[in-house]
């Protein structure tokens, strides 16, 4: 019994050592898809530049100030990944439509433009922890007598290109028609001259542009529920969204966002990132 024994943890010595000279000889193919080697995270870093899709026609997030230059929210967290990451920034404009187009052919690193995160969308994009939350209402002229969506039978809403607006209008099974417009202020111009009764759009961001205005006003409601926004990223690419993840828990832990929010929109954000469920 001994010697069976004996036998059998040799052979099993000899089995284990075969398997390591095996496996010395064999060439081990690194992980194909995410990995550190093909990450935007490492071709940023290489390239010296970080590029940000933006949407420069939506103030407050994204514009272009009095001396030509990128401002906004959305600019200034880009401004921290880069200042984090010690590279260059460099902001492309987007709209709504190319958000994903670019990302997919590589135009941009990253998206910051509103990002509503979706399950339409997830098929082609992934997207990070939110960094802001908003509801939806209506931008209307004071003198409209527009008070809530139930006044707008019969009405025009204006709508932006390559968002979710016009779905969750068509949701609501009003009689209303739909106007859709390539930009957010082609939008708001054409309720300001009377093309379109109200626009649709975040609170946050009718909030914002009916201060700058006297004549407009936001109706006070809630038309969906909260909508999460957050950075768009390639799909596939683990090793990046995990970076962004983690930037994104740091500037929070550290109330950065929340202050950048406040400097933007004249108030401490309204909904938590983290809802209780």
């Amino acid at each position: 019994m001994r010697f069976v024994r004996g036998s059998a943890r040799f052979a099993g010595l000899f089995a284990v050592a075969g398997l390591l000279m095996l496996t010395a000889c064999t060439k081990v193919a690194p992980p194909q898809g995410g990995g550190l080697a093909d990450s935007a995270l490492k071709q940023v870093l290489q390239r010296g530049t970080l590029r940000v899709g933006d949407c420069l026609t939506f103030a407050p997030f994204g514009f272009y100030n009095k001396d030509g230059q990128p401002d906004g929210y959305d600019v200034d967290l880009a401004k921290e990944l880069a200042k984090e990451m010690g590279v260059k920034l460099e902001v492309v404009n987007t709209t709504s439509a190319n958000r994903i187009p670019n990302l997919q052919t590589d135009k941009v690193d990253v998206v910051f433009c509103n990002f509503t995160r979706n399950l339409e969308r997830a098929r082609e994009i992934a997207f990070t922890n939110p960094y802001v939350v908003a509801s939806e209402a209506l931008l209307v002229k004071k003198s409209s007598g527009i008070k809530s969506i139930n006044d707008m039978n019969g009405k025009t809403i204006a709508t932006v290109k390559g968002s979710t607006n016009g779905d969750e209008v068509r949701a609501l099974n009003m009689q209303v028609k739909i106007q859709e417009f390539d930009s957010s202020q082609a939008a708001i111009l054409a309720v300001k001259q009377g093309q379109a009764d109200a626009m649709i759009e975040d609170n946050n961001f009718l909030a914002y542009q009916a201060s700058l205005d006297p004549d407009l006003t936001v109706t006070n409601e809630a038309l969906v529920p909260l909508e999460y926004n957050a950075f768009g990223v390639k799909a596939g690419d683990q090793v990046w969204l995990n970076y962004l993840n983690l930037f994104l828990f740091n500037i929070n832990a550290s109330k950065m966002n929340a202050q950048l929010y406040k400097k933007w929109f004249g108030a401490d954000p309204r909904f938590p990132l983290n809802p209780q469920y």
